[in-house]
């Protein structure tokens, strides 16, 4: 079948490597993005050389969470196949409303995504499948909590219970910082309603990877691991973020071996625990994890693709992305599908981030020089991007994501730095060590 309608759902910098990924399939006619940012449009590219899109891609004027008035469009449009990308309209229930309305959507029900929307649930849903997780609490008043943390005796982190854009995770080196999180989110609110209840962990040490996998409720097939940075400031010092930065690899041997033993402690039981609950897991699942000298171990559950993960994962994919979705959705995957296709090839990704991220920042800022890039092994995914009045500005905390694909990290590394001295925004700060641990691990 060729001439496919697809709709993406979202606005970041994982929903434009979604529907660039999806444009290069040779069954896709026509992409759709709700509502996109300022580089999810494109004219139909059929010579698309490296790693251009193919098929023309739109933007949508519809909020993700306005769920009603996307069944409509899907409706109108005659949409073949949805995609869902971030958390919010998950957790909402899009995927039970539009299978109810005979649309054919991929991603979690909203009972499997209580994985990522209530992290009290996802922590209890470990503990009774025996995956390996950090000692835990649950608490709803601060003076429970706050005493928790003294008898505890040892660093937390600190998390908003429900869904917070990625920020409700407050790491905690003294009692004195775990009482100002607690008061932060219990007392003054600061998280709304997503802090109503907070989770109080053990701070787990170890070397932190991102694996994800594509799920059709009972088969599970991993991508490649990948490395997130998500402190803001070089040395993994400053804030938490959504993530400055990320890398990929397809062959390397350890990698492997922790997505294999992941498989047996983390993913089969999640995935058959679910299955067992009534509620079968198709989709994207995303594990966190924490390489402790005892095994991984779960940081957090999410129900869709990462971000910026996303953003290394898909640029070595292969396989038509429309038909691994396609199996998950009709229980028929396979890891022939997926996993054996992936090129043995590296990617990274470098957030620029606007002035003040991750705190207030301002919008509107011109940006340039993005045409000026051209190699071909580089693909610039926008975040927090728009246009006014013909000009491409900023319109996020996390503004472009600028990808390059290498045969080492370090020449993946090397094309994305190179690209980016070419692109210009007021204040436009960025990390300078993305990967540069993985290049000393890694690279021969």
């Amino acid at each position: 079948m060729t001439g496919l309608k697809i709709l993406v759902v979202g606005s970041g910098g994982r929903e434009h490597a979604l529907a660039w990924s999806l444009s290069r399939s040779p069954q896709v006619g026509q992409v759709f993005v709700a509502p996109g940012n300022g580089g999810t449009e494109w004219a139909a590219n059929p010579n698309a050389k490296g790693l251009q899109p193919c098929a023309k891609s739109k933007n949508v004027p519809i909020a993700a969470e306005n769920i009603v008035e996307l069944m409509a469009f899907a409706q109108r449009e005659k949409i073949d196949l949805t995609v869902v990308g971030p958390e919010v309209p998950l957790s909402m229930g899009i995927v039970d409303q539009f299978q109810a309305a005979g649309l054919r959507v991929f991603g979690p029900t909203q009972a499997a995504a209580r994985l990522e929307a209530s992290k009290a649930f996802a922590k209890d849903f470990m503990k009774q499948h025996s995956i390996p997780t950090a000692e835990y609490g649950v608490f709803a008043e601060f003076e429970v909590a706050r005493q928790f943390v003294h008898d505890f005796g040892r660093p937390v982190v600190v998390k908003a219970d429900g869904l917070a854009a990625g920020k409700g995770v407050i790491v905690c080196d003294t009692v004195e910082e775990a009482e100002d999180a607690l008061r932060r989110i219990l007392i003054d609110k600061e998280f709304g309603a997503a802090g109503e209840t907070v989770v109080i962990e053990e701070r787990l040490e170890g070397e932190e990877i991102s694996n994800l996998m594509f799920a059709d409720g009972k088969q599970i097939v991993a991508m490649p691991t990948a490395r997130d940075h998500k402190r803001a400031y070089d040395g993994d010092q400053g804030p938490n973020t959504g993530g400055m930065g990320a890398y990929a690899y397809t062959h390397v041997s350890n990698e492997f071996e922790i997505a294999e033993e992941n498989y047996d402690r983390v993913t089969r039981p999640t995935i058959d625990g679910l299955q067992q609950a009534g509620t079968p897991y198709i989709g994207v699942l995303y594990a966190g994890l924490m390489i402790t000298p005892d095994g991984p171990k779960v940081l957090e559950f999410n129900c869709r693709f990462g971000d910026p993960e996303t953003q290394v994962i898909l640029p070595l994919l292969q396989t038509d992305l429309v038909d691994i979705l396609n199996a998950c959705i009709d229980g028929k995957l396979t890891s022939n599908l997926v996993y054996e296709k992936y090129e043995e090839r590296t990617a990274a990704t470098v957030v620029l981030a606007a002035p003040g991220y991750p705190g207030s920042y301002p919008k509107g800022l011109p940006i340039s020089g993005l045409k000026n890039i051209t190699d071909e092994n580089v693909i610039v995914f926008h975040a927090g991007t728009t246009q006014k009045d013909g000009q491409l500005v900023t319109n996020g905390g996390r503004v472009l994501n600028v990808t390059a694909v290498g045969s080492t990290l370090d020449e993946a590394l090397q094309r994305a730095y190179a690209a980016i001295e070419h692109i210009h925004f007021d204040g436009m700060h960025y990390r300078k060590d993305i990967g540069r641990t993985g290049v000393k691990q890694h690279d021969r």
